[in-house]
């Protein structure tokens, strides 16, 4: 009986990986488990939208049903083109969240490479990288935007590349926070001293333990990322007509607020609820990263 109490104790007190600990701390937050189970939904949502409706149903003009208000035979109603807004939101979820995501690793690979080797090697390569940041930083992030997608024209890969433009000096400011407090660790001399070049140092010694802070601005970058991509297509910067990106289908019921007020309250509502999501999961991951929080 005794020795079943031990192993038992033993069990429940037992040290956990730090990936088990990142894990368990993140469960008990009900706030990122809410943002991730909501992200889940738009994910299906977007895998449906995928597979069961096609681009032919929501671009078909119908003239005859044009802004019919919410309906069991069209819950969103429809739009000034009689196409049905419940198909075309589903159908835009696929952009959207591609735009985000896209965006995101683009910023993400430049930043993290800029911003690793202005950390490590500091001096002049870090002021001209810092300086670089700087002045992208310093253009108004719709503004940059604009002036790519005008200059590229209007396409769903040059929207994506607007957006992951205006983040780089994000990523490069906090991974090179990040490598400056890891480069001076006893592992990284070590690495040094049995030869390793500076680039595996720096990919494979210095990035991977300065992570948790890059992994949070990830994940709330995504939602910043989604809001600037609908806010360009609401400024007629984004995916051209008839793709029905959320931002687009907000901008092209603007004209018709007063009589038909569904044509943007359903398509802002997926824009709200989602950047919330991704907002409070990354609130979560902080939370579960940060090491202040370990008992």
């Amino acid at each position: 009986m005794t020795t079943a109490t031990n192993v038992l104790v033993s069990r429940k007190y037992a040290k956990r990986s730090n990936a088990a600990e990142v894990w368990h701390r993140l469960k008990t937050n009900k706030g990122a488990i809410a943002g991730f189970t909501i992200i889940c939904i738009i994910l299906a949502i977007t895998l449906y939208s995928v597979f069961f409706i096609s681009y032919e149903e929501v671009t078909a003009i119908n003239v005859q049903n044009r802004l019919q208000p919410p309906s069991w035979e069209h819950p969103f109603g429809t739009d000034d083109m009689g196409r049905d807004l419940f198909k075309r939101t589903l159908y835009g979820s696929r952009y959207s969240l591609l735009i985000g995501l896209g965006g995101v690793s683009i910023s993400l690979i430049v930043g993290l490479i800029l911003g690793s080797i202005a950390g490590y090697f500091g001096g002049l390569v870090d002021d001209l990288i810092m300086r670089f940041s700087d002045f992208l930083a310093s253009i108004p992030t719709l503004l940059l935007g604009m002036v790519i997608v005008t200059v590229l024209g209007q396409s769903l890969p040059n929207l994506i590349l607007a957006v992951g433009v205006t983040a780089i000096p994000e990523f490069i400011r906090i991974t090179r926070s990040s490598v400056l407090v890891v480069r001076n660790q006893e592992f990284v001399e070590a690495a040094t001293a049995i030869g390793m070049s500076h680039l595996g140092i720096i990919f494979s010694q210095v990035v991977p333990n300065g992570l948790s802070p890059i992994i949070v601005t990830v994940t709330s970058r995504i939602g910043a990322a989604i809001i600037e991509a609908a806010s360009l297509s609401f400024l007629g910067f984004g995916i051209p007509v008839p793709h029905p990106e959320w931002g687009l289908l907000v901008s092209e019921g603007r004209n018709y607020i007063r009589i038909a007020p569904h044509l943007t309250y359903f398509p802002g509502l997926f824009i709200m609820v989602t950047v919330f999501a991704f907002n409070i999961l990354g609130d979560g991951l902080r939370d579960a990263l940060d090491p202040k929080l370990k008992k």
